[in-house]
């Protein structure tokens, strides 16, 4: 890990702490599934049943599958840092160190989708959320070293249409980090890892975004990745993973050992909801399932 990017996961993790002890929605207790990792990040449920998330220190992408040892699904990752699927089981990642977006298919055969803003290189993309009809939305901040390389005067969350043509969805003065849909796919939620905050946008049938808004106005801790679950309420790992209303009202919180980093929801009826919190992956039980993606 370079030095600067060693002291931007340093403060973001001593941003995160806090102590626990908040009510916490579910129906079962925390498990620790995995750990040993150098900085985990990036989970996504796969429609055949297993569980990406990424080292992204160490620039691997690895595979959980219920009751089977981990194992590396992909090496020299690029420094991956985001991972989502479509409904054709089409794996979509950020590739932080490379500076793109790129998508696998089932069979392995991989395809930059977006490296380039108006000739010049992204900055650093971070995490991505994929709509059922094809629309994708990419974080493009930049963290440690990558502020002093950036060729971009902004940071900006992307849309890529069905089409792949490549589009600036918003500018943020602060960084963006994690980002997801609302289960019907017609609002777009965002973290700002600066300002502490949660921001929502409309989108319609096109994919383009608009009412920009503050949803959550100051999260404990610095926000990293979010979900949301069926009923529309938000998962956003911070200090905690903190669940908020459709509304962004506080609905209650998930303690965790440690500093959250990102969350999705997995297992056959997407009610286990895996958690990547610094060196480790977790599980819980929920009530309500996670939104359906595939």
């Amino acid at each position: 890990m370079t030095p600067g990017r060693r002291r931007f996961l340093g403060a973001f993790l001593s941003g995160l702490a806090a102590p626990l002890g908040a009510q916490r929605p579910g129906e079962g207790p925390i498990e620790k599934v995995t750990g040993g990792y150098r900085f985990t990040d990036g989970p996504a449920w796969s429609p055949e049943g297993f569980l990406l998330f990424c080292d992204v220190p160490a620039g691997v992408i690895l595979k959980l599958t219920p009751g089977e040892p981990v194992g590396a699904f992909r090496r020299n990752s690029g420094g991956a840092s985001g991972n989502a699927f479509d409904t054709q089981g089409r794996l979509y990642t950020c590739e932080t160190r490379a500076r793109r977006v790129v998508r696998t298919d089932r069979k392995g055969v991989s395809e930059v989708l977006a490296e380039r803003w108006e000739g010049k290189r992204l900055n650093a993309p971070n995490d991505i959320a994929v709509r059922k009809d094809g629309h994708l939305y990419f974080t493009d901040p930049a963290f440690g070293y990558q502020s002093d390389t950036r060729e971009l005067d902004f940071y900006g969350v992307f849309h890529i249409t069905p089409k792949r043509e490549l589009k600036l969805a918003a500018k943020i003065a602060g960084r963006p980090n994690g980002v997801a849909l609302s289960p019907n796919g017609r609002t777009l939620y965002v973290t700002d890892s600066d300002a502490h905050t949660v921001r929502a946008w409309d989108l319609d049938g096109k994919g383009e975004a608009a009412n920009e808004r503050v949803l959550v106005a100051k999260t404990e801790g610095v926000p990293g990745g979010l979900r949301t679950d069926a009923q529309g309420s938000l998962y956003v790992a911070a200090a905690t993973v903190a669940v908020y209303t459709p509304e962004g009202q506080p609905a209650g919180a998930i303690p965790v050992p440690e500093p959250t980093s990102n969350c999705a929801f997995g297992d056959a009826d997407l009610k286990t909801l895996y958690i990547t919190a610094r060196t480790s992956v977790y599980r819980v039980r929920m009530e309500a399932p996670g939104a359906v993606r595939h």
